[in-house]
């Protein structure tokens, strides 16, 4: 074959290649666009109905009803050329994208594949009418005004899509509620920005209906915006304008739990954010920053239950306490201060927030030598400057506490060590009083031996009306503190005791928190006591900080002699609720996704807690969020030959007798009773108004006391 030949042969192959392929990509074409149409049938009838009704309409406005219906032949013009144009419409659409596209997530870049759609349409239309008419039967206004028309009429289809987003119909969070949305579980937010990513934010919002976050109000860089919104959220101000705002919130009952930096804080300037964090810190508000979605994340393929981060404060169904940070400093700065059980939940931050306090000294204790040794390393890391001594010692030993003692003389002291959980206490009751009862006695004998300011011990409302062991024995500590206390005021000298009681807080070892933190992680299910079972519940930080304010406050003025101060907790809270809450802020349904099981009480558990015992007396207190109740006094000469009994018998394992003990001082005491309502839960119900007296109220309330010499609160 000649090479002429050769190059047709080759060339016409590649022809014949290319309109193969071709060919084949506009089949494909053709069956995806299909494909697309029937996917969307009903879209795609009606953008049918659509280009015909715009062509109606354009002939319409062009001609009037009145000349239309006197001109027959414009009429059969309009029927011929709509039905040419419907046809070009139902082949044309499917192609040029119209639906392949999720018109949910349509945006404004999406309009040009609309106007694509209607200009390829309309030109082919011009051209067949024009190989037909020579367009002599049709204005020339006729074409640009179907094509307006039907702009609007495919725009409008696409944004019913969307329609519960349309701002004029219905701002997204208006009034700070968003539709759907269950208010007794909401989360007031504050953002912090309104630009992109807080829009971005909102929408996913908006379009959770599992979302226990609620925005409130926003702050922007400056207060260009002031007065508008953002899908219907408020713009209230600049960044620098954050406690005005809180105020205002505030009074609108709509005060935020939560600030949400929506941009990185350092894109509001370095100052004023640092401002608005001291601020939160001060009103009790936690601050979070979203993660930016272009932000990757390690998928974790061992746990296909990886959880969302879960603010231990948005728990609550209440803002927490402001506080006097300047009494708290001013109690600590430049003093000696030993804490012991530094190393567990509270007391490790009870160590954090006394090292920021700046003291001369501080001195750890804890009987385990990982909790001390992650507490120091903490301090070493983050308050170098402070100097420490940390000792691995049981309060149980009251020679090595008085080693302690009389090597550093400490100034304050912070009784933390503790046994705390209530079903291993009541299975090992001697260790409980060993550390609980002597314990506490041994460090309350060592602060007033050693010329100690003033002991503050952490206690618990589980000593309420107690059916459990660890409630009984934390019981007896605080009324060796109490009568120590009123020893002091009867002998003029000797140091303050005070015990600071409180309920749950959340996120502690052994607390409810991280086991279902643990059991979210597994997939379920979530064990939960009792469906009726109520706790009250604060978080660590939360409550340190109202200790060592009611501690300052009590230190300082002299007041509460005698007198437990006891944390306002607000109302107590369903443990069940706190499972759902758990589920719904890991992202998941409950009951739905995630299981409830309920396993009944454990021994020594109630249904719910009480902040007073039927025998103390509840009186008012100056100290901000801390309420006060004065047990009835037992004589210190009794409690001291009560307590060497009780650890004689707890030495010997003699439970039969140190349970006889414990009721001779306790006659309320219950042992063993493990049923759901202890004996005094079913006289009245926790947290009704009367039975509590808020910080600041001049209500004082009195029960019989076989003693008239005690000391209340500023006598």
């Amino acid at each position: 074959m000649s090479r002429g030949g050769e190059a047709r042969r080759i060339t016409a192959v590649l022809i014949w290649s290319v309109c193969r392929t071709a060919f084949e990509i506009g089949v494909r074409r053709l069956r995806m666009a299909a494909r697309s149409a029937q996917k969307y049938s009903a879209l795609y009838f009606a953008d049918l109905g659509s280009a015909g009704v715009a062509l109606a309409v354009a002939f319409l406005l062009r001609y009037g009803l009145t000349e239309l219906s006197a001109r027959p032949a414009v009429t059969s013009v309009l029927l011929w050329s709509g039905a040419q144009y419907i046809a070009v419409c139902a082949f044309v659409f499917p192609l040029a994208g119209l639906y392949s596209r999720n018109w949910r997530y349509g945006s404004i870049s999406d309009l040009f594949i609309i106007l694509r759609a209607v200009l390829l349409t309309s030109l082919l239309l011009v051209s067949l009418l024009f190989f037909s008419t020579r367009l002599s039967e049709i204005p020339r206004t006729v074409v640009p005004l179907q094509s307006l028309l039907l702009i609007a009429f495919l725009a409008a289809s696409r944004l019913s899509f969307r329609a519960e987003e349309i701002p004029l119909a219905r701002p997204v969070f208006k009034g700070g509620r968003n539709k759907g949305a269950n208010d007794d579980h909401c989360i007031p937010l504050l953002l912090v920005g309104a630009g992109d990513a807080a829009d971005l934010y909102l929408r996913a919002l908006a379009r959770d209906p599992n979302s226990t976050y609620i925005p409130v109000a926003c702050l922007d860089r400056s207060s260009d915006q002031l007065g508008m919104s953002l899908r219907g959220v408020p713009i209230a101000g600049c960044i620098e304008d954050f406690e005005r705002v809180v105020g205002e919130l505030q009074q609108a009952n709509k005060q935020p739990r939560h600030v949400v930096f929506t941009e990185a804080p350092a894109a509001f300037g370095e100052k004023a954010s640092d401002e608005l964090l001291r601020s939160a810190d001060r009103l009790g508000i936690a601050v979070s920053r979203l993660s930016q979605p272009t932000e990757l994340k390690r998928a974790k393929s061992d746990n296909p239950f990886e959880l969302r981060s879960i603010e231990l404060t948005d728990l609550l169904e209440r803002p927490q306490a402001a506080l006097d940070k300047e009494a708290i400093a001013r109690l600590v700065r430049g003093r000696r201060v030993l804490v012991t059980g530094a190393g567990g939940s509270i007391g490790s931050e009870l160590t954090t927030q006394v090292a920021a306090c700046e003291p001369s000294e501080i001195v750890l204790i804890d009987n385990t030598e990982y909790n001390l040794y992650a507490i120091d390393m903490n301090l070493n890391e983050n308050f170098s400057e402070v100097p420490r001594s940390s000792y691995l010692c049981s309060v149980r030993r009251s020679q090595r506490v008085e080693e302690i003692f009389e090597r550093h003389r400490p100034e304050l002291v912070f009784h933390a060590a503790a046994l705390k959980h209530v079903p291993m206490v009541q299975m090992n009751p001697c260790e409980g009083v060993l550390t609980n009862v002597v314990g506490t006695m041994n460090v309350a004998n060592a602060a007033k031996k050693f010329g100690t300011l003033a002991m503050v011990q952490i206690s618990t409302d589980k000593v309420v009306n107690s059916t459990s062991v660890m409630g009984a024995t934390k019981r007896l500590a605080e009324l060796y503190c109490q009568a120590l206390d009123l020893d002091g005021v009867e002998t003029g000298k000797g140091p303050r005791f005070m015990t600071v009681r409180f309920g749950n807080v959340l996120g502690s070892s052994g607390s409810l928190i991280p086991l279902f933190e643990r059991q979210l992680a597994r997939g379920g299910p979530l064990t939960v006591t009792d469906p009726c079972m109520t706790r009250f519940f604060m978080t660590i930080r939360e409550a340190v900080e109202l200790t060592l304010q009611a501690s300052a406050y009590g230190f300082e003025k002299q007041i509460g002699q005698g007198e437990i101060f006891v944390l306002d907790m607000g109302e107590p809270i369903k443990i069940i609720d706190i499972a759902r809450r758990m589920i719904r802020l890991a992202g998941f349904a409950p009951d739905k996704d995630i299981e409830i099981k309920i396993i009944g009480c454990r021994p020594g558990e109630k249904l719910f807690e009480e902040l007073f015992d039927e025998t103390d007396k509840r009186i008012s207190s100056p100290v901000p969020g801390v309420l006060g109740a004065v047990p009835d006094p037992i004589p210190l000469p009794t409690l001291r030959h009560a307590f060497a009994r009780l650890q004689r018998y707890a030495e010997r394992g003699n439970e039969r007798a140190l349970v006889s003990v414990m009721r001779e001082l306790l006659p309320h005491y219950q042992h063993g009773d493990t049923s759901a309502t202890p004996r005094y839960a079913s006289k009245r119900a926790p947290g009704r108004p009367k039975d509590r007296v808020k910080a600041g109220s001049t209500q004082t309330v009195y029960a019989k006391s076989k003693r008239t010499d005690v000391r209340l609160p500023g006598s």
